[in-house]
């Protein structure tokens, strides 16, 4: 075989080729682009662990922030519920005030009227006495033939109805 003999003739021309073109893919990847990629891949973990610390500064704002919220709201909602308590008694007391005057109003119609049912009994209850002592007059006249006094028939009338 040919191929062989010429071995040790080219073999140390191949030697010295391949140790050419690895030390310069060496110095092109290793000293020119790995560094290049590593400084990328740093800056990259760098940016994201910055993001990462601002996201987290940003989630305590946040949570700091909806804390107060809370606590405002809480408060609010107590001084609403305060002065909802407030215009609730307010209410009832004007109510209780307007009920006490429809009440003294309405007592006062009452008394009135009871007064005008009174007067109306009162001037009813003398009628009734001056028409009995007149019909009582009036049937002894008739039926006995006798006389009586208009004083007298109201006398007896007013002894038997009150009596």
């Amino acid at each position: 075989m040919p191929q062989i003999s010429q071995l040790a003739a080219t073999y140390s021309s191949q030697i010295f080729w391949m140790l050419v073109i690895f030390g310069a893919v060496f110095f092109l990847v290793g000293r020119g682009m790995a560094p290049r990629v590593i400084e990328t891949m740093e800056g990259r973990d760098q940016k994201i662990a910055a993001d990462l610390a601002a996201a987290e500064a940003a989630r305590r704002a946040a949570d700091a922030e909806d804390e107060a919220w809370r606590a405002q709201a809480s408060k609010q909602r107590g001084e609403a519920q305060a002065v909802i308590a407030a215009a609730k008694a307010e209410a009832a007391k004007a109510t209780e005030v307007r009920l006490g005057t429809a009440g003294a109003g309405a007592d006062a119609r009452v008394a009135e009227a009871e007064a005008r049912i009174a007067a109306a009994r009162e001037g009813a209850l003398a009628e009734i006495e001056t028409v009995a002592a007149d019909a009582a007059a009036d049937i002894a006249a008739r039926v006995a033939g006798l006389t009586v006094a208009a004083d007298a028939a109201r006398a007896a009338v007013k002894d038997v109805l009150h009596g």
